[in-house]
């Protein structure tokens, strides 16, 4: 396989298991007609769609590596670690995802009690309707049900009136430390990477901190092209990338049709002079 710049790796996206709408096999199955070539599920905190996906990525001709995506709390912000290559049936990777999900049933019912403050009663029972896996209950499926609903007219505006810091759906949540989650990746054999690094609310010496720290603890990459970012976040990023000598990964954030703009495989190449991530596991690809 060549392990190129140009290859077309989608190495983040979300699937029924966490909080996208597709199954594994039908993101299989959009990835390979957009012509994805090295697909990975990264479910969040979960790695219990895994075996389907590689068998889907397989029956469709594609190259696949394990994937997740670990949320951390880092300078007080939720930052997202994206897991590749490492072995699914890890029990210390298991065990420590199964920790930072447990966390999530009592944060949705303390979000829900503050959203029937306003007057949005039972939006507990109605998030669940959205939720393939109860133990992942995320603000995403409180957003779809305020959709549905006619409280807001898309997800995007429901974070903005209830679900950010300051607003009555807003419940923060300590999520795992920074250290534990790239030593589950790594430890399990895979890689950690820094996901869309552009998104987080860090001061220039915020972020300089969290590249610092994720490179002593042994982190590899960061997303340098990913949904969220601009073209200009791709070149700073990429100069990110050299100078904290970290590989450099591609994903859409593809969560479902309707909400993602950015369809899998639908990105622009890395650019040039980085060291793609799939370099760093090639033995990892199956």
């Amino acid at each position: 396989m060549e392990s190129v710049s140009i290859l077309n790796a989608d190495l983040h996206c979300h699937s029924v298991v966490s909080d996208g709408t597709m199954t594994p096999e039908d993101l299989a199955a959009r990835a390979a007609a957009n012509g994805v070539e090295l697909w990975a599920l990264t479910d969040h905190d979960e790695i219990g769609g895994q075996q389907r996906a590689a068998a889907a990525a397989h029956a469709h001709g594609m190259k696949y590596l394990t994937g997740t995506e670990i949320s951390v709390t880092f300078a007080g912000e939720t930052v997202h670690i994206v897991g590749l290559g490492f072995d699914a049936d890890d029990p210390r990777m298991k065990q420590g995802l199964e920790e930072t999900r447990g966390g999530r049933g009592a944060r949705a019912r303390e979000i829900a009690a503050g959203l029937a403050q306003v007057g949005i009663k039972d939006a507990y029972e109605g998030a669940l309707k959205y939720v393939g896996n109860p133990e992942l209950i995320s603000r995403t499926h409180f957003a779809r049900f305020l959709v549905d609903i006619g409280a807001c007219k898309d997800t995007n505006e429901v974070f903005r009136k209830f679900l950010t810091d300051g607003k009555p759906g807003y419940v923060p949540h300590r999520w795992a430390s920074l250290r534990h989650a790239v030593q589950w990746i790594t430890d399990a054999g895979g890689i950690a990477v820094i996901a869309h690094p552009a998104r987080y609310k860090f001061t220039a010496n915020e972020e300089y901190a969290l590249f610092t720290e994720f490179k002593a603890h042994g982190g590899r990459g960061v997303e340098v092209v990913t949904g969220s970012h601009t073209a200009a976040e791709y070149v700073k990023y990429a100069d990110t990338a050299r100078e904290f000598g970290l590989a450099a990964s591609r994903g859409s954030d593809f969560h479902s049709p309707d909400e993602s703009h950015t369809d899998l495989g639908k990105l622009p190449y890395l650019p040039g002079q980085l060291t793609p991530v799939w370099e760093l596991l090639a033995d990892r690809i199956r």
